[in-house]
């Protein structure tokens, strides 16, 4: 359990949060949620005590231990994989690096043998016999292969360093788990993985995540960081989010019986709390959004950018035709072959692949930037496509103002129209004179968002659209996507975003592909489907 008392930190004279009283408890999930730049990481670091706050306490019961996910991926490069996960449980492992040196020793007296046997009854007691076996099951879990557990840090990739410091957190069932940002560079099988995994832990978890569907899969729980406050709600992060758009409807309508607000906001929790039965926490949240105080609701401060893309044309029969295309790395490496499909009209297709690169070179290509080893594809003479690449890097080289970067792609370049344009994607005040090389990630990408709009598309090619974008622009960009009437092709590592939107699976392999017409969720699920691809990737290149 970890409570939080009086808590407030300043950065010279620069508020962040103040007066923050809470307290998770075990069985719970706490998601941690707020704008860019308002504190979460913050919060955390304060929690972990690598923070000092300005004023305040953190506290948990005596004997808890707690464990934190490390963000430095290259502390650990002088151990082995395996070492490095038993690390993340610092008695464990000081007492195993105790016995090793005492067993050691060549004048081995009988004041060491009394002290080993201290040591072997605290080795036994932390369950240190199943220590390796322990470790070894969530590095596999993780997906990091048994033949690489014996390997030194410094060998593994930056995405492999991701899964073996996950799996140091997670290790030895930690009274208290802190994780910033745990799914980033996890694919989407191994959050599954982690999904189930904290969904059944039942000690205190508190999670910083972008990642709405792994939100609402693991917490109880979502604690907002707003305006210099932190309060903490019932439910997940779907519930968090709905409930606090209908106050803000309820707020709006100024002329609503206070009776009727009431009896709209509970009706809400009554379907939410039906609902809600999918989820794998299902019954502990169930019983507290029955509890949940109808005060307790309150609107949301937020500012979502306004993202509507409305295509100028409706798109003919013949949308996209793709026939043998193929395309390998400079070294020969195979990214995929023998791609053969042609896209339907009202077709969402999600594309998958092992290998990010495998679907970032297949946009390129069917958007002329690249050539493919073999093939050839054909657009429709209706179709007016828009490309969202990963890498936006070249769009920002020159030295000039957000306003003049956006008149670059506008037919009207009035100061008025790119002040309110700018406007719905929450560029305000002087922003527009600010210098478009020295932009945030963020807001790079919601200038790229804007550039596409101003294309009016009825096909939009999407290369990760949430990468760098915070809760709420993903949340209105997943809102508009879910409406749009065009066709979209979109590779993304963002659960909620493929769910709500797809109804068609692709997925790029060395062998060929598989194309289905299918639920995500199904997709990942379905043992046939899991045969089927391994079955596909039988034969790719190892790493």
């Amino acid at each position: 359990m970890i409570t939080i008392s009086d808590l407030a930190i300043r950065f010279g004279k620069h508020p962040l949060f103040a007066d923050v009283n809470l307290k998770c408890t075990p069985g719970n999930c706490y998601g941690v949620i707020g704008a860019n730049g308002a504190g979460k990481s913050t919060f955390l670091n304060i929690l972990s005590g690598t923070l000092e706050a300005t004023r305040g306490t953190v506290s948990m019961e005596p004997g808890e231990r707690l464990s934190v996910l490390q963000q430095d991926h290259y502390a650990f490069d002088a151990f082995r994989v395996l070492d490095t996960v038993l690390m993340g449980h610092e008695k464990l492992w000081k007492n195993m690096r105790e016995k090793e040196i005492l067993y050691a020793k060549t004048d081995f007296d009988e004041a060491d043998g009394m002290k080993a046997a201290k040591l072997e009854d605290e080795f036994a007691a932390m369950n240190g016999w199943n220590a390796e076996s322990d470790a070894a099951e969530l590095l596999s879990g993780l997906g990091i292969k048994e033949s690489l557990h014996h390997s030194l840090m410094q060998e593994m990739s930056s995405k492999e360093k991701v899964r073996i410091l996950l799996a140091q957190a997670l290790f030895g069932n930690p009274d208290n788990l802190l994780l910033d940002e745990p799914t980033n560079d996890l694919d989407l099988e191994t959050v599954l993985w982690l999904e189930n995994y904290l969904a059944n832990f039942e000690n205190t978890v508190i999670v910083v995540s972008h990642d709405r569907h792994f939100l609402d899969n693991v917490c109880t729980h979502i604690i907002d960081i707003d305006y210099g406050r932190i309060r903490m709600f019932s439910g997940n992060y779907t519930f968090w989010y709905e409930s606090s758009q209908l106050a803000l409807r309820q707020r709006s309508a100024a002329n609503k019986k206070a009776e009727d607000k009431r009896k709209e906001l509970q009706e809400f929790i009554s379907r939410f709390s039906a609902n809600v039965s999918k989820s794998k926490q299902a019954t502990s949240r169930k019983k507290m959004l029955e509890k949940l105080n109808i005060d307790e609701i309150e609107p949301s401060t937020r500012r979502y950018p306004g993202i509507i893309f409305k295509p100028e044309r409706a798109a003919g029969d013949k949308v996209l035709l793709v026939e043998n295309l193929s395309y390998d790395l400079e070294d020969g490496t195979p990214l995929f072959k023998g791609v053969n499909f042609h896209v339907s009209k009202n077709d969402k297709i999600v594309f998958l692949s092992h290998d990010n690169r495998a679907a970032t070179a297949f946009f390129k290509i069917i958007m002329g930037e690249l050539v493919p080893k073999t093939g050839s594809y054909e657009w429709g003479v209706t179709i007016t496509p828009a490309y969202l690449p990963m890498d936006n890097t070249g769009f920002f080289s020159k030295k000039i103002t957000l306003f003049d970067w956006v008149a670059q792609f506008s037919d009207d370049t009035s100061e008025n129209f790119l002040r309110g344009y700018l406007g719905k994607m929450l560029f305000s005040g002087d922003d527009g004179t600010k210098n478009a090389m020295v932009l945030s990630g963020g807001e790079r990408m919601r200038c790229m968002i804007a550039r596409m709009m101003l294309q009016n598309p009825n096909v939009l090619v999407l290369d990760h659209p949430t990468n760098h974008l915070d809760m709420e622009s993903i949340q209105s960009f997943n809102n508009n996507m879910k409406t749009y009437p065009g066709n979209i092709l979109m590779a993304s590592h963002d659960h909620e975003f493929i769910e709500s939107v797809c109804n068609r699976v692709i997925e790029l392999t060395p062998n060929g592909i598989i194309d289905k017409y299918m639920d995500f969720e199904e997709y990942l699920t379905d043992e046939k489907m899991k045969q089927q691809r391994n079955a596909m990737l039988l034969n790719t290149p190892k790493r």
